[in-house]
Formats: C-alpha cells, structure tokens, sequence
C-alpha cells in the first residue's frame, strides 16, 4: 500500500528504522508518539503528536485528521498499571469488550488491532517496509551452537510454546536444562540482567526468543539489535536462538560483529507450531 504511514511509536531503534526507510523512499508519514515510551529526538523533524498511551479517542483523531490510512506498531511498549494508563471513554469502551484478553500482550495488541481495522485502518507489518529484517533458518556470524547449546534451545522452545496459552512472554533464558528465567512484564532486557545473577557454572545460559503459537505476525514479533548482543554477553550467556523467517533483527552488521568479537552464536531456527 503506499499514501501517508502512520507509525505508532514506542521505545527502541525500530520506529527510527521506518522512519528514515520512509524519507529514502519519499513517503509521507505521521508519528503518533507514546509518552514515556518513545525516545524524545525519534520525532525531532518529522510530522507527529504525542500521546499517553491511555488515550485512545485523541488518537484515533489526530491519525484521522492526518488522513493516514495504513498503520504501523513499531517499537517496545511498557504495560502501565491501569491507574497510571489513565483510560478515557474510547479505551474504556476498548477494554469493555476485551474481558480477560486485557491480561496477555498478544491478545491485547491482536485487540488493539481489530480495533483500528474496524476504524477503517490498514495494520502491516514492519516487514512491508523493512523487508530484510527477518532471517532465514542458519546462524548469523562465525559462532555456532554446541551439541548442549541445542538443547538448550530446543528446551527454550518447548516452554515457551507450552507458556502461548496463557499470553505471557516471548523469551526464555536456559542453561543446561534448566530455566532460568521467563520474560513476562519486565521485558527481554531485564530477564538477561535478571538471570545474570541467577546463572550456574559452567556453558552460560542461552536465550531464546520465539513467537507465541498463533501471534498476528503483523504486531510485536521478537526483535534483537546490538544493544541485545552488548547485554547477553555482558550478563555471561553464550548465545541467542531466535526463530527463523519470523523473529526481527535490527542493526544486524553490527549484530554479527559484536557476536563474532565476543565468540557469541546467534541462529536463527525453525519452530514447528
């Protein structure tokens, strides 16, 4: 679809990936920015308003009045409690109608979704604009995993998808069979520095970072970047699994060569759903 993109922000380098793969390609967009979630120069130069994330009814305005019809979720959001979320009448009207999918990340989003479609929007991926962050199946750099890294992995897959049911995270950390930690509200970077303090001796603990079974692939699909790469080998792990053709790698030159420079692995794998 090409006219006016509207992106809305949150935190991390992706909304800034689509918003300059934007003015390469002279499309016009429009930035609706979260308070507190999206980094404050991402919007310096370009059309955009911010908004809280709890107010929905403004947002849908200032997208309509920008005459934006294809939409974009681009970054991390950080679930506020409700009574920081400050709902007014449209995202309580939102929330009425959800029930108990309010309590999962994918449910709520894959709601938030339905919801601007049924507004008359068009959701897409990232992908649709930055068609090269996605991986196919192999390892990305000169490091490989081990025969007990595999297992690893394979264990990290298992327990996120028994986990898909309930809508809890998207990561998982496991060294040598055991789980160390799962991602829930904290997000992937606090779980890394969480089992930083949780680790065994011996092989560090490997991350592993897949699709809930069933997710929209259009909205929060599993994202690593550098700053990923800077905090696994920091907090003493080997390597990162990631789920191949589904999972988005941001800043991969840069991925590799930190990976490469720390004799870290990061591959890419399937997932059989």
């Amino acid at each position: 679809m090409t006219g006016k993109l509207g992106i809305l922000a949150g935190g991390g380098s992706l909304p800034s990936l689509i918003i300059e793969a934007c003015r390469q390609s002279g499309r016009d967009l429009f930035v609706v920015a979260f308070e507190n979630q999206a980094d404050v120069d991402l919007v310096a130069d370009v059309p955009h308003a911010w908004v809280r994330l709890g107010a929905a009814g403004k947002t849908l305005k200032l997208l309509k009045d920008a005459s934006v019809k294809e939409l974009i979720f681009a970054g991390r959001i950080a679930r506020p409690t409700m009574a920081a979320l400050r709902p007014d009448a449209k995202a309580l009207e939102f929330f009425a109608k959800m029930g108990t999918k309010v309590f999962g990340d994918d449910g709520l989003l894959r709601a938030l979704a339905e919801t601007l479609e049924a507004e008359g929007f068009v959701v897409t991926s990232p992908t649709a604009i930055l068609g090269d962050l996605q991986v196919a199946k192999g390892t990305l750099g000169d490091v490989g995993p081990d025969n007990s890294a595999r297992v690893d992995i394979s264990r990290g897959i298992d327990v996120l998808n028994a986990l898909s049911p309930v809508d809890v995270g998207q990561a998982t950390a496991v060294q040598e069979g055991l789980v160390l930690g799962i991602e829930a509200v904290e997000g992937t970077d606090a779980l890394i520095e969480r089992c930083a303090l949780l680790k065994r001796d011996g092989p560090g603990p490997v991350l592993v970072k897949i699709r809930k079974l069933g997710q929209d692939s259009r909205i929060d699909l599993p994202t690593i970047g550098h700053a990923t790469i800077r905090r696994v080998r920091d907090a003493g792990f080997r390597g990162i699994a990631i789920e191949a053709n589904a999972a988005l790698v941001l800043e991969r030159e840069h991925v590799i060569a930190t990976a490469n420079e720390a004799g870290l692995f990061v591959i890419a794998v399937t997932v059989e759903n």
